[in-house]
């Protein structure tokens, strides 16, 4: 299970797809499931049935999850992981909050993996990156990639925030 259109969303569906999972794109934005299908997911899920408060155990629904949103929805995605699952938590759109329970830890053996971006040590960096220039295809990151001039940098980030910019920007200065 992956979030859908948004930088992140796009490059994990794409990731996971051409790794051989069978990936659930979740979207808030049904227009978009012919780019998430092309990016390579079997599956959309409206992101309405993870929106809401649930139980604290669901239906073993996913192997494994990258989560962009927090709050409620990883909540949700927490209790349908299925059997020594893992969630890979790298956002907070919806909110830093976790109102979730410990039963799917102790009793599913779920983990839920912190993703932090902004200072890994040097070697993990290049790793990642070494493995992104090997595993993305180069043909779906230029589907959801659009360069923009620095000028429009502002009014993009506005954009994105009202959730109309699907992909990746990438801006180009000077």
């Amino acid at each position: 299970m992956a979030w859908g259109f948004g930088g992140v969303g796009s490059v994990a569906v794409a990731l996971l797809a051409r790794a051989g999972w069978r990936v659930a794109a979740v979207t808030g934005r049904r227009e978009e499931a012919e780019y998430l299908k092309d990016l390579g997911a079997g599956e959309i899920i409206d992101r309405a049935e993870l929106s809401e408060p649930g139980k604290p155990l669901q239906s073993q629904r996913f192997a494994a999850g990258v989560d962009t949103v927090g709050s409620v929805t990883l909540a949700n995605v927490l209790s349908q992981v299925q059997f020594d699952g893992a969630v890979a938590a790298c956002g907070n759109a919806q909110g830093m909050d976790l109102p979730a329970s410990v039963a799917p830890f102790i009793l599913r053996g779920v983990s839920l993996l912190g993703v932090e971006a902004v200072r890994p040590r040097l070697a993990l960096r290049r790793e990642a990156w070494a493995r992104l220039a090997r595993d993305l295809d180069k043909d779906a990151l230029a589907r959801m990639s659009e360069t923009i001039p620095f000028a429009q940098a502002l009014e993009r980030a506005r954009q994105i925030v009202d959730g109309k910019v699907r992909g990746r920007l990438v801006v180009e200065i000077g």
